[in-house]
């Protein structure tokens, strides 16, 4: 699907077809689409390769030849409900936006393969001031309105976070530690992303590959603040994260150890009853009152209190 959209007197507005200063959304481009932006707008074919790349990081390309740069920003997304480990909780996975700035067009697209909520904001008029005509600032109030999804999700991480650890101190069960495990996933999806545009923004704020405006230096400092908040949040959260499935894992490992001990010992105290038993069921001569059960019965029963006793204050239990 592509979209065109222009800033006038009359705010941003959707137009038919483009024109100098609009703003051209593609999302999910089939192979016509595709030719079109190679062929009508002339665009590099290696840099439209990289902006369908769904693995591709965040990172500035420049090309010499047609003078067009292309800027990718990881940008957070709810997994897909197929994919999830646990439908209960929500996981989190990181897609690519392409921003392409053609200076010969005076035009600026943006590619993304799936449709993204945060170019939906700009295209509804929900930004404000936005206008298609600077593309500068227009290319870093996305990177602020990423950072700013960023923090949402992982502020939605971290309340599934307590919410499954109190579930887990109370049952202890597997079905706990797997989503856990989803979250921790989600975290390093995060921490590589964020990394990556930060390491994007600072080769931006250079000015070598984007130009820079004395009004946008504002906004390139907000950015950089809150981008570098949801990279202290995402380690934050993911070392506590780490932290406490290492000490539930340790836990559950001593509770078996508990029970694995307590099993032992009850399997010691039951056999010492069958081997004073075996001596009497086998033709052993000069055993004490072998005409009557009650003699081994008391001895027994004697071995297994005493038994008892010494597991009850040994440091077996401690």
């Amino acid at each position: 699907m592509i979209e065109y959209f222009i800033t006038d007197e009359e705010g941003t507005r959707a137009i038919d077809e483009p024109m100098a200063g609009c703003w051209v959304n593609v999302t999910d481009p089939g192979s016509a689409e595709r030719a079109w932006l190679t062929e009508d707008l002339g665009i590099d074919e290696d840099l439209v390769r990289s902006a369908l790349d769904d693995e591709e990081t965040s990172h500035v390309d420049y090309d010499d030849e047609t003078g067009q740069t292309l800027v990718i920003v990881d940008c957070p997304f709810v997994e897909d409900a197929d994919e999830a480990e646990d439908k209960k909780i929500t996981q989190y996975d990181t897609h690519p936006l392409a921003v392409l700035f053609l200076r010969n067009l005076d035009m600026v697209v943006t590619i993304s393969l799936k449709p993204n909520p945060l170019v939906e904001t700009f295209s509804q008029g929900k930004v404000q001031p936005f206008d298609t005509h600077f593309r500068t600032r227009f290319l870093l109030q996305l990177f602020l309105r990423t950072s700013q999804q960023y923090l949402r999700c992982l502020r939605n991480i971290n309340r599934q976070f307590v919410k499954s650890e109190k579930e887990l101190r109370r049952t202890m069960r597997n079905s706990e530690l797997v989503r856990m495990l989803g979250l921790e996933k989600s975290l390093v999806y995060f921490s590589t992303s964020l990394r990556a545009d930060e390491a994007t923004l600072v080769k931006i704020n250079s000015g070598r590959v984007v130009r820079l405006y004395e009004e946008d230096k504002d906004l390139l400092d907000d950015v950089f603040i809150e981008i570098r908040q949801a990279i202290e949040m995402c380690t934050i959260y993911s070392g506590i994260l780490n932290g406490t499935m290492d000490a539930f894992s340790n836990v559950i490992s001593n509770n078996l150890n508990f029970v694995m001990r307590t099993l032992t010992v009850v399997t010691i105290v039951l056999a010492i009853p069958t081997i004073i038993f075996s001596f009497y069921g086998m033709n052993v001569v000069d055993l004490p009152i072998a005409s009557t059960w009650l003699f081994p019965m008391a001895i027994a029963a004697v071995c297994v209190i005493a038994a008892i006793v010494f597991f009850r204050y040994s440091r077996v239990f401690k």
